[in-house]
């Protein structure tokens, strides 16, 4: 079995492979800035008895992160756990995708990854929408990765507009009752909702000015199934692309070299 980690900032996503590629189990946790070896460790053992799991079974893992002060000390806690170092996701890593990108190395892994995974899975030409703490949209046409915006996440813009207007509460993303809001709750439901739904529609259309009209539209992330249902475009949810697109990368990188899944 393949196990697949992917630190965000907001949340650390694990996910179980077995050796057909089928997702045993998946499961998201806090991310947690400054842990240890041992913490990290604790939090993975207690994921793999909930799901009776057995490390045993785990013949490589594969690790994505944009929190260097977490990446070291995973790594350490899925080699202790496991008793093989995991391969991270970062220069010479093999991927199979043409990347037009100024610097390679400042291109997200967990772009990387779900960039892979939906070549894979879908015909291109295909817009990725990863909606997590930021937001980042990205073109692909054939295996080429012409580039991506980035913006600000639900959350993130949320949290912004409360901390800084003193009389707006911090509130859940959910429809409002009604379009227009007759409180300030529902009125900041409202845009949150709507605002972002739109804005999702609007930097499709611009995408497409820039490039073909995308035969998929595929979104990910945890914050998007509550603002993907308001929007008028077609868009598919995938919530395992990026797990998904971890392991199709180590497969690429560890296949022939004796190792078995």
């Amino acid at each position: 079995m393949v196990l697949t980690i992917d630190i965000d900032n907001s949340t650390t996503n694990v996910g179980l492979f077995d050796q057909k590629g089928r997702l045993v189990f998946r499961s998201g946790l806090t991310t947690s800035r400054n842990p240890t070896r041992d913490q990290c460790a604790i939090s993975l053992m207690n994921l793999f008895a909930l799901y009776h799991a057995e490390f045993r079974d785990v013949s490589g893992a594969v690790i994505s992160s944009v929190v260097p002060s977490v990446t070291a000390h995973m790594s350490s806690a899925v080699e202790l756990l496991t008793g093989k170092a995991p391969m991270l996701m970062g220069p010479g890593v093999k991927t199979g995708l043409n990347i037009k990108s100024d610097l390679h190395n400042q291109l997200g892994a967990d772009i990387v990854a779900c960039s892979v995974a939906a070549i894979d899975q879908y015909p291109t030409p295909i817009i990725i929408i990863d909606m997590g703490t930021a937001v980042t949209m990205s073109y692909l046409h054939d295996r080429t990765y012409e580039g991506c915006i980035i913006f600000p996440g639900v959350l993130v813009a949320l949290d912004a507009l409360s901390e800084r207007a003193a009389a707006l509460p911090h509130i859940s993303v959910e429809p409002p009752s009604s379009f227009f809001g007759h409180n300030t709750l529902d009125a900041m439901r409202s845009g949150v909702v709507y605002g972002n739904a739109s804005m999702i529609d609007g930097m499709i259309e611009r995408v497409e000015e820039h490039g073909r009209p995308a035969a998929t539209v595929v979104a990910t992330g945890d914050s998007a199934p509550e603002i993907l249902r308001w929007c008028k475009r077609s868009i598919l949810y995938n919530a395992d692309l990026l797990l998904q697109g971890l392991y199709l990368i180590y497969k690429k990188n560890t296949e022939g070299r004796g190792r078995r899944f």
